[in-house]
């Protein structure tokens, strides 16, 4: 079956995470992703360990499904044959600071002029303008700018998430969802248009619930000030006689309830239960000093048969291995030729007409750059003259 977004060509150019996350979206539900990399490194993140035989696990994660073709955009031909590219391509997207791509002469007024169709999706840090907009930085400043970090975690240091928030939230997902959004958009106007995502703005939204909060109370958010932030005993992670952790998301006064039944107090159901105040933090004492009574699994037990919101916290090799998660085929089984059998991620939207596929390995570098090429109208004798020359 044909995926969603088959026919459909993306050129990309960019490196490291939040593009190749974006990209791999959309590779996953059928469109042809064209990697771009430099004929030397391409893409940094192959490189990095840990490894899966001479790949970085990073990279087969974040590149299935793609081409992989070697360009040299700092040369005249190498700029031409990009520029022919993008002639007959829907959308190119790439994550360079602003002005990168109009100083190697193949920016967005460019290749608009060449092709007025093309969808193009600038992912930065701080966006195209403004005063940050030149400034280098990862996850973690743009979390810092943005106010997210300033109330993330409990009471004391702000703490870092173990995902990357701003990267993935702020730019891959809000990259993917607008690159579609302006191919859809394209279908009235007939035209293409620039799409500007900036990390920063992109996870900021992510502060709406705290902004709306701040609007009415005009108290500033911090570290474990919050129902949802380490505030509450019914919205917390409480450790096991174990070692290990339970997630208690006991909000609605039933799963609170019967959170306080089936463990045998029933006197913690008062109404205060979800209101502020130093009550929240001897009522987390007594919950910890419960949850220590048990072991995780047996806990896990406990509430296998009744509903209370109350999950163990599971480590990355337990959720590979769970029956529901390989159920909802988040774990797919694969063999490479080289690496062997390993274990991809799967593609968490479920389409019911056009589903997507995990239909390759993330290529080696310059793996399709022949074929890519070939299929651009470019002899044999050219390929092999750009690839002595190092413009391949």
């Amino acid at each position: 079956m044909q995926g969603a977004l088959d026919g459909f060509t993306i050129l990309d150019l960019s490196r490291l995470l939040p593009g190749p996350f974006c990209s791999m979206l959309l590779a996953d539900l059928g469109a042809h992703v064209v990697k771009i990399e430099d004929p030397k490194i391409g893409d940094y993140i192959r490189w990095w360990p840990p490894k899966i035989g001479q790949n970085s696990g990073f990279h087969v994660v974040l590149n299935r499904n793609k081409r992989s073709l070697t360009l040299n955009l700092k040369t005249v031909q190498g700029k031409e044959i990009f520029k022919q590219l993008a002639k007959e391509a829907d959308v190119v997207l790439e994550g360079f600071r602003p002005g990168v791509m109009d100083r190697l002469g193949v920016g967005y007024t460019t290749l608009k002029a060449i092709n007025p169709r093309l969808v193009y999706c600038a992912i930065t840090g701080y966006g195209a303008d403004g005063i940050h907009s030149r400034r280098a930085g990862h996850d973690i400043n743009y979390l810092a700018r943005n106010g997210v970090l300033s109330y993330s975690g409990k009471e004391g240091t702000p703490s870092l998430a173990g995902v990357q928030i701003a990267d993935i939230g702020g730019g891959s997902l809000l990259a993917a969802l607008s690159i579609v959004s302006a191919l859809l958009a394209r279908e009235r106007l007939a035209k293409g248009q620039f799409i500007d995502i900036s990390m920063t703005d992109g996870a900021m939204t992510w502060n709406c619930l705290r902004w709306g909060s701040y609007l009415a109370d005009q108290r500033v958010p911090s570290p474990g000030d919050d129902f949802l932030n380490h505030g509450f005993a019914c919205y917390n992670v409480y450790q096991t006689r174990d070692g290990r952790y339970m997630s208690l998301g006991a909000l609605e006064p039933q799963f609170w309830k019967v959170f306080c039944e089936v463990t045998g107090h029933p006197e913690w159901n008062q109404p205060n239960y979800f209101e502020p105040g130093p009550h929240q933090k001897v009522l987390q004492q007594n919950i910890a000093h419960l949850f220590k009574r048990k072991t995780q699994a047996e806990w896990v037990e406990l509430f296998s048969t009744v509903d209370c919101c109350c999950e163990p916290v599971l480590n990355l090799a337990e959720v590979m291995a769970d029956r529901d998660v390989k159920a909802r085929g988040m774990v797919v089984e694969m063999v490479h030729e080289s690496w062997g059998a390993y274990r991809q991620l799967g593609i968490a939207p479920k389409f019911s007409l056009t589903p997507g596929a995990i239909r390759s390995h993330a290529p080696e570098l310059g793996e399709h750059t022949q074929a890519v090429l070939t299929e651009a109208g470019y002899s044999a004798d050219q390929i092999a003259q750009w690839r002595a020359d190092g413009t391949i």
